[in-house]
């Protein structure tokens, strides 16, 4: 784009005025401003290498063992491999690629076209990580050790040694292969709430298909057991949009069953286990996990919900390093493990995992989270990064899905919609009544999702469930943001414009956002203009929405602008999520915690009665009449 800029400038130099120039370096700049939003997030780490330049070049002196040979053998589903390697001309730019299936030369390529050879190599590493890692002497001495976390991903994978760094990759050395005892093993439970209450949903990956397997999940409170089958789909490549995932990117997902328990009694704990019957007779088996049942809508119980936005991955081994994503994303699994019994339900709004189109990383996010997603409810919303890629149908444009475009979101994890395409719902969790949005898609007045919406919070009886709260991953609210500042917008354009005059109406209580990657939270608010001036302890009715920013559960941070913004509390550029805590129908505490401790950085409470909630306050209620 640069290029194509400054060559032009060069060519009309000599043929326009100044005025003419000056809308030409006004060009420039916005091509300057397009690049550098395009590339915010900065590359992929899987995409930094040039896969079609890879090269053959093995050496009699190169080596690369991999131990131990089978993993799994206790039934774990994650396990550390070791690696010790040599090179005779050893560089700092020399790296190890982790490749599953093993066999990743051209030979497994597609032939899209026969009269053109597929490359060397024809698929992404599922990982890599540089040589001297954790041998800082290899340059030196050409001798070095590493050690891999794998996980389960149904298949075997072997390792590679590769010299010409990223952008000249050469393969110098390939190891054993290693493999799981099962690769096909059912593995990373997710349970979801059901499209009822009283129903919970449980979703997995495995390598077997229907044709080879009965999938169902073996369940119940303890001292009975049912069995409940599960569905099974997959997809594949031509399911993509485009690349990386339809190309270098694309790894065969496996199956992925989804089983439905139905007619749970309230808050009642439930066991369960993966079961999938072989045609032969014999069975293959999870681990035993459990779940606690969603309580009834409107019940007075203590309930406890997480919420936050662009989570991301990372490796514990310190591969694959994204925008510094590890620091945060797992210091708030790591949190969130830690406090697990003090959560009931958790809601992941939207850029999962930032896969873009890399769709090895699907199954290491959902090893990530298993132990909280197979224990509470992981509820999600589609973000840019699941969902947009030019003429998919997609709200906007660009192509942040690498891809993708929804397939792997609306696959790998069971939301309560009517048509997983339009990715919008509504939940139930006793006192809570939540309203999910799907900002990839067109939300503004008159639409399909516009109506929904409206439908979702006008339904809700708030003597039963008082506390709505809306949710969506773009910010349709406020945030200081640069970006956003920038645009004069503070929110995502159109957003407010469309949707405030719905959350004032139906009186909703908080409104939390992702896609911004820091923490911030208003007062309570309507057209700009707060309506309560209280900070942490708000009695009575709000007169408005409390909007909050919670995207920083892991990517890299986002910078907030210099404006002071009068209808901003509390700002903080650092990971981070939010808990609410329903105490009764007329006590609310929420709270923001840091990844990174645990500890409270930011609160209010809310106290109320129902009366409350029923008064009118601005733009909320009809007009009256005296006429008898």
């Amino acid at each position: 784009m640069l290029a194509f800029f400054f060559g032009d400038l060069k060519i009309y130099r000599y043929c326009v005025g100044m005025k003419q120039l000056k809308v030409m370096r006004l060009l420039i700049l916005l091509g300057l401003v397009i690049i550098q939003e395009a590339t915010s997030h900065g590359e992929h780490p899987l995409s930094r290498i040039a896969i079609h330049e890879a090269t053959f070049a093995l050496h009699d002196l190169a080596y690369i063992k991999a131990s131990p040979t089978v993993l799994g053998l206790r039934g774990q589903d994650t396990e550390w491999v070791t690696l010790e390697f040599g090179s005779e001309n050893p560089s700092t730019e020399d790296w190890i690629g982790v490749f599953s299936p093993a066999n990743f030369s051209a030979s497994s390529c597609p032939e899209e076209n026969p009269r053109v050879y597929p490359p060397f190599l024809c698929s992404a590493p599922i990982k890599f990580q540089y040589a001297n890692y954790s041998s800082p002497e290899y340059k030196d001495t050409g001798k070095g050790f590493l050690k891999l976390q794998l996980i389960n991903q149904r298949s075997d994978f072997s390792f590679a040694l590769f010299s010409g760094g990223l952008l000249n990759p050469k393969v110098v050395a390939v190891s054993n292969v290693v493999a799981f005892s099962n690769p096909n093993a059912p593995v990373y439970p997710r349970v979801a709430q059901g499209k009822e209450w009283n129903e919970m949903t449980v979703t997995w990956t495995s390598g077997y298909g229907i044709d080879v397997a009965e999938p169902f999940v073996d369940w119940g409170p303890r001292g009975e057991r049912l069995r409940s089958p599960a569905v099974t789909q997959t997809f594949d490549r031509h399911s993509m949009c485009g690349a990386p995932a339809r190309t270098v990117g694309w790894r065969d997902p496996g199956f992925i069953h989804t089983s439905f328990l139905k007619e749970l009694w309230p808050n009642k704990v439930y066991t369960y286990r993966l079961g999938h019957r072989l045609s032969n007779g014999t069975y293959i088996w999870s681990q035993d996990y459990q779940f606690k049942a969603s309580p009834y809508p409107g019940q007075n119980s203590l309930q406890r919900v997480v919420i936050f936005g662009d989570m991301g991955k990372d490796e514990a081994d310190g591969s694959n390093e994204y925008n510094n994503f590890q620091r945060g994303s797992l210091n708030t699994t790591k949190q969130l493990i830690r406090d697990l019994k003090n959560i009931d339900i958790v809601f992941h709004i939207g850029d999962i995992c930032y896969a873009n189109g890399y769709l090895s990383q699907w199954d290491q996010f959902t090893a990530q989270v298993e132990p909280i997603a197979s224990t509470v409810p992981y509820m999600i919303a589609s973000g840019n990064h699941e969902r947009d890629w030019p003429g998919s149908g997609s709200f906007y444009g660009n192509m942040d899905s690498g891809g993708e475009c929804g397939v792997l979101a609306e696959n790998m994890f069971y939301v309560p919609t009517k048509n997983n395409a339009k990715f919008w719902y509504s939940t139930d969790y006793g006192m809570f009544h939540f309203c999910i949005a799907d900002t990839e898609h067109d939300w503004r007045e008159g639409t399909e999702q516009y109506q929904f919406i409206e439908h979702c919070l006008a339904s809700v009886d708030r003597q039963k469930q008082p506390w709505l709260i809306f949710l969506a991953h773009r910010v349709l609210g406020y945030s200081s943001c640069v970006s956003y500042a920038e645009e004069g917008s503070f929110n995502e354009p159109m957003g407010r414009e469309s949707l405030q005059k719905l959350w004032q109406k139906y009186k909703v209580d908080i409104a939390i956002y992702g896609h911004v990657h820091n923490y911030e939270r208003t007062c309570p608010i309507y057209q700009n203009i707060c309506t309560n001036e209280e900070k942490h302890y708000y009695k009575g009715s709000l007169n408005g929405t409390i909007h909050v920013v919670a995207g920083g559960a892991g990517a890299s941070l986002s910078t907030f602008t210099s404006l002071q913004t009068k209808w901003s509390i509390f700002k903080d550029y650092d990971h981070g999520f939010v808990k609410l805590t329903a105490f009764d129908h007329s006590n609310l505490l929420f709270e923001y915690k840091k990844s990174r401790d645990g500890q409270v950085y930011d609160y209010f409470r809310i106290s109320r009665d129902y009366r409350d909630i029923l008064a009118c306050t601005v733009d909320s209620c009809p007009s009256t009449t005296l006429a008898s």
